[in-house]
């Protein structure tokens, strides 16, 4: 389902889009210095489940550590991703434990 979907950083609207079919998925964000905030996350219940969250989720890192910022989740859902993925754990600034 995720695949043929393109993630867009609307940095004018400081988030990240997903569109799925007729479904629009966001995780909205602020960028401070070197460090991204994951603030809000929003994806339709139609398409909710593990699968989809664990997809976007990896697209959205992916291009944070591309772009070599460090993440701040404070959105429960995104911290918790975090803390069962520890593979993603490198991307949480030194110092940061969630």
């Amino acid at each position: 389902m995720i695949d043929a979907a393109e993630l867009v950083d609307n940095d004018f609207l400081r988030q990240f889009e997903l569109k799925i079919d007729t479904h629009f998925s966001k995780i909205e964000y602020s960028l401070q210095d070197r460090k991204i905030f994951l603030t809000k996350l929003i994806i339709p219940e139609e398409i909710d489940n593990e699968d989809f969250r664990r997809d976007f989720f990896k697209l959205v890192f992916e291009n944070v550590q591309e772009r070599k910022l460090g993440v701040v989740p404070t959105s429960p859902e995104i911290a918790k991703f975090i803390r069962k993925n520890r593979q993603y754990k490198s991307l949480l600034p030194v110092g940061l434990r969630i």
